[in-house]
Formats: structure tokens, C-alpha cells, sequence
């Protein structure tokens, strides 16, 4: 990525978050990354394209920063990268539900994150437990994305209490299925 076009997708992702994908023209991101609409054009094309590679690119800096080994290592480094990155909620989510599903790039990129996280969370669940457990693992996604959404308005210690829950349920005696359905 050239340094031009790394420097737009830089300041269109704080600017996206700050202010949301609808709500922010064309010439709010070239104000705030200090190019023309001709340079900004140029270097990513359109609107909807340059949505998709602020969410490549935030998904890319996400997951280095989540480069961890266990459940409680990923709450850790969630309440880092809220604590960094500032707490307004899932930007992935915020894309999907403001172009209403209906841009094609923007959808795969946000398919692309969440597969990203669904494998990560799953291997570091496996990895803690000592097997492959996807009702865990999808219990773990649903307290991660819970404490992401939630620090937008209960604050960041909302992931602090999303850890202390996945700790429960992480030493909790594996659950019977078997036994539920029988009774």
C-alpha cells in the first residue's frame, strides 16, 4: 500500500468511526486525510472500496493485536484494543447495518472478519479445554461480541466483567447434551 493511500484509509477509518459510513461524504474524507477528491479517488477508487479497505486494514491491525494463546489472553487484549482504539462499538457491525447488506465488498469484508474471529476464538477455546468444543467457542464469541458492543455505553470495564464471566464458564464442568435430551 502506497503511503498516499495508506494515509487515506488511516484518517477514513477514524473518520468512519467517529462519524459513520452514511453520514460521511466524500468530502469530509478528503478533508481529513488532507488530499483532493481527484488523489482520493486515485488511490481507492470509491466510497464503497475504500469502506471495504478500512475494514481489511482494521481487521488486519485487530488481529495483530490479538495474536494470543488463551480465552483469558483474548479479553485482555480486547480491553487493550478498547482501550486504545476508544469504545464505539463493533465497526464491522456499524458497516454491515448502515449499507443494509446491500454493498457486496463491504458484506465480504465483514464475513471475513467474522470467520477470522470465529477460527481464532475457536482455537484458542480448543486450546484451553484440550479439545474442540464449538458450543463453548460460540459461547465465547457471544460474552467477546456482548463486551464490544456493550462498551459503547457501559464503558470499557464492560469487558473486565465479560472476562470474569468467560473465566466461569471456561472452569464450569463440560455440559451433557445427552443426558438434557433424555430428560
Amino acid at each position: 500500500m502506497t503511503s498516499t493511500r495508506a494515509a487515506i484509509v488511516s484518517s477514513a477509518e477514524r473518520t468512519f468511526d467517529h462519524h459513520g459510513f452514511a453520514a460521511t461524504g466524500m468530502d469530509r474524507l478528503t478533508e481529513a486525510a488532507g488530499v483532493s477528491t481527484r488523489t482520493l479517488y486515485k488511490h481507492v477508487g470509491s466510497k464503497s472500496l475504500l469502506m471495504v479497505a478500512v475494514l481489511e486494514e482494521r481487521a488486519d491491525r485487530f488481529f495483530a493485536a490479538l495474536l494470543v494463546e488463551s480465552v483469558d489472553a483474548l479479553f485482555t487484549g480486547l480491553g487493550q484494543w478498547v482501550a486504545e482504539e476508544g469504545s464505539r462499538g463493533c465497526l464491522f457491525l456499524r458497516a454491515q447495518g448502515e449499507t443494509a447488506g446491500e454493498d457486496e465488498g463491504v458484506s465480504a469484508a465483514v464475513a471475513s472478519y467474522r470467520d477470522r474471529l470465529r477460527a481464532l476464538i475457536r482455537r484458542v477455546v480448543a486450546r484451553d479445554l484440550g479439545h474442540d468444543d464449538e458450543r463453548t467457542a460460540t459461547q465465547v464469541l457471544l460474552l467477546f461480541e456482548g463486551a464490544t458492543s456493550a462498551a459503547a455505553y457501559l464503558g470499557p470495564d464492560s469487558i473486565e466483567r465479560a472476562r470474569e464471566a468467560v473465566a466461569v464458564l471456561m472452569s464450569a464442568p463440560p455440559h451433557d447434551h445427552d443426558s438434557e435430551r433424555k430428560a
